[in-house]
């Protein structure tokens, strides 16, 4: 553990600026969105728009390319601009990462297809609710199947990258992940409680 703490730069500025990203990106929308659920126009003002569906999209579409895109390059600059660990610079490491990269990748998408694109990507915060709970493929795996996925992506390209600041970051990613759940999780029970209770009344 000494021997890989060593080769990791913590006072590098990419570093800084990576773990900065990761942080942001979970801890973003679940706050914030928490702070202003009761009043959606002003977060949907944010992003220049209004409260249409079509809007709404356009919403979700600029929080994305923000928030994720960002934290991908600012992790893959990071890695890059720090040394290769020699002790996983070796074919099993290389296979393993591979093999968690499949995973991951599987994981996202399959989570991507069950759930839509607004379905993913927060349209719930801007009020495009989904029909009901989805409990197929991966959700009838593992609970925050798409966290989970990008996390075992981003280990997969430490791991192929022999990158020991790479494995850093990754763990700060799941443990970010894992405090993002804890908000994220009754938030959006809360949410769809409140239109259950709406139709009851309507």
């Amino acid at each position: 553990m000494e021997s890989l703490l060593k080769l990791i730069n913590f006072y590098d500025t990419s570093f800084f600026i990576a773990v900065m990203a990761i942080i942001f990106n979970p801890l973003f929308w679940n706050l914030q969105s928490c702070g202003w659920k009761k009043n959606k126009r002003k977060y949907s003002r944010c992003f220049g728009s209004d409260q249409s569906s079509n809007k709404s999209f356009s919403d979700c579409s600029k929080l994305w390319v923000i928030v994720d895109v960002l934290t991908k390059h600012c992790m893959t600059i990071a890695m890059k601009a720090q040394p290769r660990w020699e002790l996983m610079n070796r074919a099993e490491v290389f296979y393993a990462g591979t093999a968690l990269i499949v995973a991951g990748t599987v994981l996202v998408v399959s989570s991507f297809l069950a759930l839509g694109f607004t379905g993913t990507f927060l349209g719930d915060y801007f009020g495009i609710l989904l029909d009901e709970k989805v409990t197929v493929f991966p959700f009838n795996v593992m609970e925050n199947p798409m966290y989970w996925g990008s996390t075992a992506n981003y280990l997969g390209l430490a791991l192929i990258g022999a990158s020991p600041v790479g494995l850093i970051l990754t763990a700060t990613v799941a443990a970010v992940y894992k405090v993002a759940i804890q908000f994220e999780g009754p938030f959006t029970a809360q949410i769809y409680r409140e239109r259950s209770q709406s139709r009851k009344h309507e």
